[in-house]
């Protein structure tokens, strides 16, 4: 298993010299791309992910330039990491088409592909699919071959039919937070090998399936503690979406779900952290000291997770960082 993170761009130099395999960046607040350009400059080996870039707020074509682009100037280090968002969101937050989303995932990443072999190869732009159609491409608007290739794609999903378009047409796949090893076992993963049946050799040989668990350490107990509580507050949101009520339900806390949706309508934020007991805590995070994270991703992980890549809530200092690396090696070592 790779050691992976998600954290900011600043600190991307930082995880570079302690030996992160790659650092991934979510879109939220600010834009995935950015962070990644700015991480770019500031690094050479550390391979730059997102985790994710919302596919449906942009189409394919800018989709495709803006990320053959960054991975042209990172020297051929993105993993374009890509998720659909919720409706609600889609529609009433970017003001953009949403249908049919394992359909249209599909679509947009085969779209991405053919525009990026348009420029690879010259050859001329002509996908006609049910939801995007691309057929022009003047010279002035095409870069050209990229010395490094197309970037990898990665998809996430949460349920059988985003896996399965994982497995059918993307390089990897990327279970949200919130996925047990329980549903990935019994759900996320044989999803994801009925996909990869079917994929007419569209997808690599080196497809990874990818954990992102949420990851509570800290150096010292107040640090621990802070932790502890930032990350059931994140649980406690994640959770409160309709979304992720398959993984509440095969655990038995779909009316702990149920409860916190209704808080979530109702803005009672500070109220929802109080519905994760310890024992959803356990079962969703990685709560460790710092010494012992690699240790318990390990065991949570070996034969499930070709890499992990761990999201805490809150940022590491440079102690805590270095101290979560030392116990990665060790645990390689054993």
């Amino acid at each position: 298993m790779l050691p992976d993170t998600v954290d900011s761009a600043k600190d991307s130099a930082v995880q570079e010299r302690a030996g992160f395999g790659t650092t991934w960046t979510t879109e939220a607040s600010q834009d995935p791309f950015i962070h990644l350009t700015l991480a770019a400059e500031r690094t050479s080996t550390i391979g730059l992910g997102t985790a994710v870039a919302i596919a449906f707020a942009r189409n394919p074509m800018s989709t495709a330039l803006t990320a053959n682009h960054l991975h042209h100037v990172s020297g051929g280090r993105l993993l374009l990491g890509l998720g659909t968002q919720v409706k609600a969101h889609i529609e009433r937050r970017f003001s953009m088409a949403w249908s049919h989303p394992a359909a249209r995932m599909r679509e947009y990443v085969l779209a991405l592909r053919a525009i990026w072999n348009c420029w690879n190869s010259g050859e001329a732009l002509a996908f006609d699919g049910r939801f995007y159609q691309h057929s022009l491409m003047p010279p002035l608007f095409d870069p050209g071959p990229n010395p490094f290739g197309a970037p990898p794609v990665y998809l996430a999903g949460v349920g059988e039919r985003m896996a399965a378009v994982a497995g059918e047409v993307a390089d990897g796949f990327l279970a949200p937070p919130l996925a047990t090893t329980t549903y990935l076992r019994q759900v996320l993963l044989p999803a994801v090998a009925v996909g990869s049946a079917r994929s007419n050799d569209v997808v690599t040989s080196t497809f990874q399936t990818c954990a992102m668990p949420l990851v509570a350490t800290g150096c010292g107990p107040a640090e621990m503690d802070a932790a502890i509580e930032a990350t059931r507050a994140r649980l406690a949101f994640y959770a409160s979406t309709p979304a992720y009520r398959a993984i509440l339900q095969l655990h038995g806390w779909e009316h702990v779900g149920e409860e916190l949706g209704y808080c979530a309508k109702r803005r009672e934020w500070s109220a929802m952290p109080q519905l994760i007991t310890d024992t959803m805590l356990d079962t969703f995070a990685t709560v460790a000291p710092p010494a012992e994270v690699a240790t318990a991703l390990r065991k949570r992980y070996e034969g499930i997770a070709d890499r992990v890549i761990m999201y805490p809530v809150q940022p590491w200092s440079a102690p805590l960082t270095a101290e979560v690396l030392r116990s990665s090696s060790r645990a390689d070592s054993n």
